[in-house]
Formats: structure tokens, C-alpha cells, sequence
């Protein structure tokens, strides 16, 4: 839900911003100006179950994101980049915890000034609409950029990243190299990873 409406409202939101210089030439008057409509209303509709899954990072993932121990280790070793191995981390590494506090708080922040344009004057008067469309703006851009790069990361830039978020499962070895307090954590309970059904240990 976050990520299906997010990118309909970047798009559109985009639109408003580069639309007119860059698609208009491209695709003429009169396509432009229904695409721009659809876009208004995508724009306007889906700023709900975005916020409704802004809300819902928030609350279930709060518990794992705050500062810990060794995220500052992680952070000098730039995440592995600064080394020969990956620093060790809980289950959510310093930079997924940076990826969700950009959401949460930079999600917050459009969806806050983005209903106070939904609906004007109901708690603004035209300097404060003004303020609202600048920070609107400004944070949805920096919003797009960073999740831009986190798309990237999640897909082509490391391996084994996308099948963790579409599945919602890790392999072990993966975990361990990725996220080794976690996975020590998880051991000490017992919940190590099961062998496949019917599957014997070895003699």
C-alpha cells in the first residue's frame, strides 16, 4: 500500500512541478491536459492509504528502529562499503533505520501539508498556505531523491534484498552476514531456521 501509492503520487506530484517544460512538448495540449487531470485526482485520492501506511510503519516497526548499539560503528564503516565485511546489526541495520525515519517523518510532513492544501482555510490563511505549498514541495522532492536510492539498493545494489521484501523471509547465511545481532538474538530463543519438510540430518 505505502509503496504502490507512493509512486502514483510522486509521479503526479512530479507533474505539477516538470510536466509543463518536459512532458508537454512530448505528448502535446490536449494529452497533457487529461493526463494532468487524472494525475490531480490519482494525486489528491491516494494521499489516504498513503498516510493510513505511514501510520502502520510507525506503529509496527517502531519497536526495531531506534538507536542501538553499534549504530554508530555501522555508520564510520559506511554499512560495509569502508572494510572487507559487513559491521554487525540488529535486525534493521543504521540504514534502514535513516530509510524509516525519512518515511515516517518526511511521509508525516507531506501528508500534513498536503491535506492543509487539500483543504484550505479550514486551519490556514494565505501566508500559511504559502509555507505549506513550499515545504510540500521541497520535502516531497528530497522524499523522491532518497527513495530513488533506496529502490535501487533494494533491488540491483544488493543481492538478495528485493526477495527479502517481496517474501519476507531471509536465507540464514544472508542474515548472518547482513544482520549477525539479529541472528545471534533469534538463535539464543531457538528460532533457527528449520529443515525442509521430510528432510533427514546428515549420517
Amino acid at each position: 500500500m505505502a509503496a504502490s501509492s507512493f509512486v502514483v503520487l510522486a509521479l503526479s506530484g512530479l507533474n505539477i512541478t516538470f510536466g509543463k517544460p518536459l512532458l508537454l512538448p512530448l505528448i502535446g495540449p490536449e494529452a497533457f491536459a487529461g493526463w494532468s487531470q487524472w494525475a490531480k485526482y490519482g494525486h489528491n485520492y491516494l494521499s489516504f492509504p498513503f498516510t493510513l501506511a505511514v501510520v502502520l510503519i510507525l506503529l509496527m516497526w517502531i519497536a526495531w528502529n531506534l538507536p542501538a548499539k553499534g549504530d554508530l560503528d555501522w555508520v564510520k564503516r559506511g554499512g560495509g562499503v569502508v572494510g572487507n565485511d559487513h559491521p554487525p546489526a540488529g535486525r534493521f541495520n543504521m540504514g534502514q533505520k535513516l530509510i524509516y525515519w525519512i518515511v515516517v517523518l518526511g511521509g508525516g510532513a507531506v501528508a500534513v501539508t498536503g491535506y492543509l492544501l487539500l483543504f484550505p482555510f479550514y486551519a490556514t490563511d494565505i501566508a500559511d498556505m504559502q509555507l505549506a505549498q513550499s515545504i510540500h514541495g521541497i520535502v516531497a522532492l528530497l522524499f523522491v531523491a532518497a527513495m530513488l536510492g533506496h529502490i535501487y539498493i533494494g533491488t540491483m545494489g544488493m543481492e538478495g534484498a528485493f526477495e527479502a521484501m517481496s517474501t519476507g523471509e531471509v536465507d540464514l547465511n544472508w542474515a548472518k552476514q547482513h544482520h549477525s545481532q539479529w541472528v545471534a538474538q533469534e538463535l539464543g530463543k531457538g528460532r533457527g531456521a528449520t529443515p525442509p519438510r521430510g528432510a533427514r540430518p546428515a549420517e
